[in-house]
C-alpha cells in the first residue's frame, strides 16, 4: 500500500522510485514502524545483506520525511526517530522511563480528541494547528509489575 502510493508521489514529482528508496520503505512497513532511527534503518538493512550506504539511507529517509510518508519524531534521546504516517489520524505515545519502549497510543486518547478544546481555543486566538505531539512519560505495565 505504501510503496505503491509512494511509487507515484515520486514519479509525481519526478523522482524516481530506486532500489534504496524502496528498501527503507519497507523497513518502515516490515518493523510496523516501530520508531526507528536511521542507523537503526541502516542497520537493519544491512542485516538483511541489502546493498545500501548510509548516506542513502539518510538521504532517503529526509525525502520520506518531505513527501509525507514518514514523520520525524524527538523523544528526548537526542535522536530522531521515524514513523509511517498513519492516513487513518494522529496518535500519541507513551514512552517507559525504565525500559524506553515506546508504545502507541491510538483511538480514544489520539490527540484529535484530547486536544481538540485546546485547537479550537488556539483557532479562536488566530493561531493555525498544523501538527500535535502528544507524549506521556511514565512506566508501562510490564515495568510497574518488576
Amino acid at each position: 500500500m505504501h510503496v505503491d502510493n509512494l511509487k507515484k508521489e515520486l514519479r509525481d514529482r519526478k523522482y524516481r522510485m530506486t532500489p534504496q528508496r524502496e528498501q527503507v520503505l519497507k523497513v518502515f512497513v516490515e518493523t510496523n514502524s516501530e520508531h526507528l532511527g536511521a542507523e537503526e534503518v541502516y542497520r537493519y538493512l544491512i542485516n538483511k545483506k541489502l546493498n545500501v550506504s548510509k548516506a542513502t539511507v539518510y538521504r532517503t529517509i529526509d525525502l520520506l520525511v518531505e513527501l509525507g510518508f514518514l514523520r520525524k519524531l524527538q523523544f528526548g534521546e537526542g535522536v530522531y526517530r521515524y514513523e509511517l504516517v498513519d492516513r487513518e489520524g494522529r496518535h500519541s505515545h507513551f514512552i517507559c522511563s525504565s525500559c524506553g519502549r515506546i508504545y502507541e497510543l491510538k483511538g480514544e486518547l489520539s490527540p484529535d480528541k484530547v486536544m481538540i478544546m485546546y485547537i479550537d481555543f488556539l483557532k479562536t486566538k488566530g493561531y493555525i494547528v498544523e501538527e500535535i505531539d502528544l507524549k506521556f512519560r511514565g512506566i508501562c505495565p510490564k515495568c510497574s509489575k518488576k
